[in-house]
Order: structure tokens, then C-alpha cells, then sequence
């Protein structure tokens, strides 16, 4: 008999499947032994009654402990009272392996034994959950791009410059040259746009920030689209659409693992475009009502992202922040260069900043002048500024941050969960 999949059994029912399983939990009732069985397509419940299989048979079942491997063979029933509307009726169990002493019980543990032990904690129902939402998230992001017209670029890894400066990169030595793990690849994407009109990237990144926060991770993966000929309201549009393409995906098609994570839907569902916006000089005097001032000039901090968001019931976007402190390829509003043609997309229920984007400076002596103002070196930046010297058109551009976006929609409280191996600053293993 070919095996089939718990995900599957739906289309089995009233037939004798075999499955290839692991057993999560166990109990009994006398002559009567409930099996909770995962495959890591689903969870399944197996009953077996010692009057209806053979002696090997019960006794193979009885001698399971948490996390043994085995094959099972049983009738798909339905059962309405089941998480997957179905149920096993086994027939036959053959043991692969017995495991024992396996370091993750039903009782609590603490964080770090945990991550201690995240090559085995990730076989947990809630575990399991958040990484099949992941998984349907980056289905999410590839389809929207691929079918709106942009093409898939890849960016290097290891760069010779920093898209802002390399205080937060990690260094490394490329033969007799100095080279750094990437932050970002922007730069790269804007290249490849100028080839092919709109590009998107899809690729870990790196920042070297001793950072503890709920939010940060050393190593985290980014989408980073570009696109030509396209302006700073035309950008907002395209993350808003992206944006509601995902959230509306993973309640189309993760609903169990929702329920799992005990999500409260109604926040996600309330996700579509578009999306409400106010300035950075609005945002400043929202702050003002509510106690909590900032000079003009200043970045906001979670706390401020966090009350802003308060006020609104989807993501927010922030536009027009203070030139001073964003990025030098950002273009300067053109009637007021003192701020910028960006915008922040703040996530409901405090998870903060998801997106960051901007318009580009086009203008090929402004760039040059915000080269020397940041004291960029032109060898490294050269063909970047080859980019406005040969064909330059208006064009943006923006990043999203896979594990924050994971965290926002899962509800979870730490990025460590958004990610099968977590990078941390202090941790490495396993």
C-alpha cells in the first residue's frame, strides 16, 4: 500500500490508508489507546482497540513513546469533534524507532532550553504552525511579484561597500580585499532595474547590532523590489496592494494554523487596501496630544511607532521623514528638500516598522553631492553612480522585512519564532 499524507486523508475516507508518521502524544483508556500522530502535514488521531488488531499490533502501539517514528495503517473516518475533521482507525502499527528520553515534555520549559533544543522544538504543534504560515507567506510574496511584471534578481551576499555605511556589517576578508556580509540589496536591485523595469530580490541579510530588542535578528531574510519609472505615491500603492495580497492569503489558505496560534482573525481580516497615511510632521504632533514629545528632527522609537499605530486599525505609513537621518539615496521632496520622498509602514498592535521605502535620487550631481556629504567612497560607488549617469529615470523602491511581517501576522511576541534557526546576539547553536 502507497503511503499517503494526514493532509490528505480527506480524500480517503471509508479506505484503508498508510501513513508515515512520528507519535506527539499518547493516551489510554484500558483496551483502548489513542494515538496523536504528526507527519508534518497535519496532526491525526489513531485509535486503536485491542479486539480489532493483533497482538504485535497492540503491543507495538503500546510500547510507543513520545516522538517514535512508524508507520500506521487504519480507516479514514469523519469526526467532527477533530482539529482535521477526521480520524484513524488503525488497523495495523509497524514501529520504526523507539525514541526515549526525549528533552521536550508536554510540561513548561524555559526560553533558552528551548532554543537550546529548537532542532527538536520545532516539531511542536505551535512551532509547526508558525513555520507553515512562513512557507505560505513567501508563496504569497513570489506570487504577487511574479504575477504583477517583476522579475526575480540576485543580489551578492558579500559586497565591498554598505548600502548605509558599515558600521552594523559584519566584516570578512575576500582573498587581500576587505568585503562585508550584506545588509541590503538595494543597490544591486536599482542596477537591475534600469535592465529590466522591476525587479524584486528575495535573500538573507545581515546586521552586526548588539541588539536584545523582541524585534531584531542578526540574520533575517528581506524582499527588496525596484521599480522604474515609478513615483513616491505609485510606491505606496504597490506595498499596500503586496501588502493585503499576503495577509489575505494566509487567511485563505492557513486557517487551521491560525486557530492554532489562537490568532485573533479580525485584525487580519481588516487588512486591505488601502491604507491610511500621515506625515512625519503629523505623526510629531499625535505625539504632542499624547504626552510624549519629540524634537523635530528626531527618529521615532518603538514606543512612539506603538502609540502612533494605536490610532489606526490597519498598517500606517509615515511618509516624509527628515532628510537628516534617512538614507542618502533618498529623493528630497522637491519643494521642501529638508525632508524626504519615503515612508514607514507601521504594523497594527505594536510590531512596528515592516517596510521601508523611498523614491531615489535620479539626479546624478544631487547624489554626487550626497557622496561627499556622507564621506562615500567614489571607488567603491562608482557604478553606482554609473546609474545616473547613462539613462536615469525616476524610479523606488522598498524593503520588507520576512520574520517582523511573520511575527505581525502569526501574533507572536519574538521574532525567534519567525525562523527555523534563529540568529541572536548571543546565540549560535544550534
Amino acid at each position: 500500500m502507497n503511503l499517503t499524507t494526514i493532509r490528505d486523508v480527506k480524500h480517503h475516507v471509508g479506505q484503508q490508508v498508510r501513513i508515515g508518521c512520528w507519535l506527539h502524544n499518547k493516551r489510554s483508556s484500558g483496551k483502548i489507546q489513542f494515538l496523536q500522530l504528526r507527519d508534518g502535514t497535519g496532526f491525526i488521531q489513531g485509535v486503536v482497540v485491542k479486539s480489532e488488531v493483533g497482538e504485535n499490533d497492540w503491543a507495538q502501539a503500546k510500547e510507543l513513546t513520545q516522538e517514535s517514528s512508524l508507520y500506521v495503517t487504519g480507516e479514514v473516518r469523519v469526526d467532527e469533534r477533530s482539529p482535521s475533521g477526521f480520524e484513524l482507525t488503525v488497523t495495523g502499527v509497524e514501529t520504526i524507532q523507539l525514541s526515549s528520553d526525549y528533552p521536550i515534555t508536554p510540561k513548561e520549559h524555559g526560553v533558552d532550553y528551548l532554543m537550546d533544543h529548537r532542532h527538536l522544538w520545532l516539531r511542536s504543534p505551535r512551532q509547526r504552525a508558525i513555520m507553515v504560515i512562513r512557507a505560505q507567506i513567501i508563496r504569497a510574496i513570489q506570487h504577487y511579484f511574479d504575477t504583477n511584471g517583476f522579475y526575480l534578481v540576485d543580489p551578492p551576499i558579500l559586497t565591498p561597500s554598505s548600502c548605509e555605511g558599515t558600521t552594523n556589517l559584519f566584516h570578512t576578508k575576500y582573498f587581500d580585499e576587505d568585503a562585508y556580509l550584506t545588509q541590503s540589496g538595494q543597490l544591486y536591485m536599482e542596477a537591475a532595474a534600469m535592465a529590466l523595469g522591476r525587479v524584486y530580490s528575495f535573500g538573507p541579510t545581515f546586521r552586526a547590532e548588539k541588539s536584545k530588542t523582541r524585534r531584531h535578528l542578526i540574520e533575517f531574510w528581506m524582499i527588496e523590489p525596484e521599480m522604474a519609472f515609478v513615483d513616491h505615491e505609485e510606491n505606496l500603492r504597490v506595498q499596500e496592494q503586496f501588502v493585503s495580497h499576503i495577509v489575505q492569503s494566509v487567511l485563505e489558505n492557513c486557517s487551521q494554523e491560525l486557530v492554532t496560534l489562537e490568532r485573533d482573525l479580525t485584525k487580519l481580516q481588516n487588512v486591505t487596501a488601502p491604507f491610511p497615511r500621515i506625515t512625519y510632521d503629523e505623526a510629531i504632533d499625535l505625539l504632542k496630544e499624547k504626552g510624549m514629545e519629540l524634537p523635530w528632527g528626531e527618529d521615532f522609537g518603538a514606543p512612539h511607532e506603538t502609540e502612533i499605530a494605536k490610532h489606526f486599525d490597519k498598517p500606517v505609513f509615515i511618509t516624509h521623514y527628515p532628510t537628516s537621518f534617512k538614507a542618502f539615496y533618498m529623493k528630497p521632496k522637491p519643494d521642501r528638500p529638508e525632508v524626504v520622498l519615503c515612508a514607514d509602514l507601521i504594523a497594527p498592535e505594536g510590531y512596528g516598522e515592516i517596510i521601508g521605502g523611498s523614491q531615489r535620487i535620479d539626479d546624478p550631481e544631487l547624489l554626487a553631492e550626497r557622496f561627499r556629504e556622507h564621506e562615500l567612497g567614489d571607488e567603491a560607488y562608482r557604478w553606482y553612480l554609473d546609474l545616473r549617469k547613462y539613462g536615469t529615470v525616476p524610479h523606488s523602491g522598498f524593503g520588507l522585512g520576512l520574520e517582523r511581517t511573520v511575527a505581525w501576522i502569526c501574533g507572536l511576541e519574538h521574532v525567534r519564532e519567525t525562523i527555523p534557526f534563529p540568529r541572536l546576539l548571543n546565540r549560535l547553536y544550534p
